[in-house]
């Protein structure tokens, strides 16, 4: 394909395309002249200035003429500003969908529940008794699942318990840190320690001591901290490391 051939009326008019760049940035937006590129097409021209916007850096201002044929002057098809290859750009647009992460759901924030969501299944409703049900027979069993828990349109599935377990055994904090290291007994064997219902319970608990950073929150059973239930007061927190710099003793050679 055979190179577009320079217009030399449109190259030649740096004054129109700056006029245009100035106009659409301000006056002092707009730099030197730094090249001029022939576009596909008959007496197309870009000519590139200089931006001197705050914050785009290394942008720069395009402004495309276009001439007539047998027109003398050329006038201006577009005028946009453009990033050079160095340029500082703003990281590519992600669908909200996708970016949500844990913890942001704020107050006021709505998230719907995904189609065919494999952390849920089908829970109890009402439509689940048979048409010929007594009514007595619907309060029964209606107050028995609320109960068990069970009075809702979707339960966890055990895909969700399974996500969920994994998900808290391996977040912070855990049986590894150095909190739950120094601890006098685990979670599993203090009075503080609440268990969760169903099969979660096996593993994981809240915990209801109102000193503990953990208070409010799921521990596991091995997890530990130095409020534990069975801490009694001639008990102390371990002897701290001697200082690397002594700055309290007084060497006694000095006023000798």
């Amino acid at each position: 394909m055979a190179k577009p051939k320079l217009d030399a009326v449109t190259a030649a008019a740096v004054d129109i395309a700056r006029l245009a760049a100035e106009d659409a940035g301000g006056d002092d937006a707009v730099g030197e002249h730094l090249a001029v590129l022939a576009e596909d097409g008959d007496r197309i021209v870009t000519h590139s200035f200089e931006c001197l916007l705050p914050g785009y850096a290394d942008w720069h201002w395009a402004v495309t003429l276009v001439r007539a044929s047998r027109a003398k002057e050329p006038t201006v098809n577009e005028v946009v500003l453009l990033p050079t290859a160095e340029a500082l750009l703003a990281p590519s647009w992600v669908p909200w969908a996708d970016r949500i992460g844990p913890g942001d759901i704020t107050p006021g924030t709505l998230m719907a529940t995904p189609d065919n969501d494999p952390r849920l299944e089908p829970g109890f409703a009402a439509t689940d008794l048979p048409v010929d049900a007594d009514n007595a027979d619907w309060v029964q069993l209606r107050s028995t699942v609320a109960e068990l828990g069970l009075g809702r349109a979707r339960v966890l599935s055990r895909f969700g318990r399974d996500e969920a377990a994994e998900r808290w055994l391996a977040g912070t904090p855990g049986p590894k840190d150095e909190g739950s290291i120094e601890a006098p007994g685990n979670c599993g064997t203090c009075g503080y320690f609440v268990a969760l219902r169903g099969s979660l319970g096996t593993l994981f608990g809240a915990c209801t001591n109102q000193y503990s950073a953990s208070d409010g929150t799921v521990v596991s059973l091995d997890h530990g901290c130095g409020g534990h239930s069975d801490v009694v007061a001639e008990q102390r927190a371990r002897e701290l490391p001697a200082p690397v710099f002594d700055t309290i003793g007084v060497d006694e050679a000095l006023f000798d």
